[in-house]
């Protein structure tokens, strides 16, 4: 099982840090290790003074595929959940300041919680409203009618440069209003009025 993350995919989330409106999917990858299930607590890492926050709409794919035309996309995922990017935006931004790769805030252990899967059945893929509340109020609120790159686009863009495999999950990007977490605090996503995520920052 993979997690592949698709970044800076809503325009006004670049915006928000300053980066460039990506004229391709950006991509990168998670390990098995980082995915946090169950609604267990997530513990604070000690090396970042500035972890984030990032809540998107995951994808799980639901058949092997390579090469997926776009119109078949849709084929390929029969589930839906909501599942949060934790970023360390302090090393991230070292990284980047050098030219280094910055899996290392990305990728790190329990980096990915995941929350509930439901059925795509009964969803408008391209007008799904969703949100974050941090310790009740809401942080985060998206439509993925603003995705830049949508479902189908993103699973035949990934599938040309790696093969997908039953059980792949796909973190489709986050809307603007990411910001920090701090050590009690309670996160909760929504997907509609669904909640399908669960998480305490220890």
């Amino acid at each position: 099982m993979k997690i592949i993350c698709i970044g800076r995919n809503y325009i006004e989330h670049a915006k928000e840090l300053n980066n460039p409106v990506p004229k391709k999917p950006l991509v990168f990858h998670k390990p098995a290790s980082a995915l946090l299930k169950n609604s267990k607590p997530f513990y604070y890492p000690s090396f970042t003074e500035d972890l984030h926050h990032e809540l998107e709409v995951v994808l799980r794919i639901c058949k092997n595929g390579k090469h997926i035309e776009e119109k078949f996309a849709h084929k390929y995922y029969d589930e839906l959940s909501l599942g949060i990017d934790f970023t360390a935006r302090d090393v991230q931004t070292k990284c980047k300041e050098k030219g280094h790769p910055w899996e290392i805030a990305k990728a790190f252990d329990h980096s990915a919680p995941i929350g509930e899967f439901v059925s795509k059945e009964g969803f408008e893929m391209s007008n799904i409203d969703f949100k974050l509340l941090v310790n009740g109020d809401a942080r985060q609120i998206g439509n993925t009618r603003d995705l830049i790159f949508n479902f189908d686009y993103i699973i035949s863009y990934v599938s040309q440069y790696f093969s997908l495999r039953q059980g792949d999950l796909i973190y489709t990007g986050t809307p603007e209003g990411v910001g920090p977490v701090q050590i009690g605090d309670v996160l909760e996503g929504f997907m509609g009025d669904k909640k399908l995520l669960h998480c305490e920052v220890k």
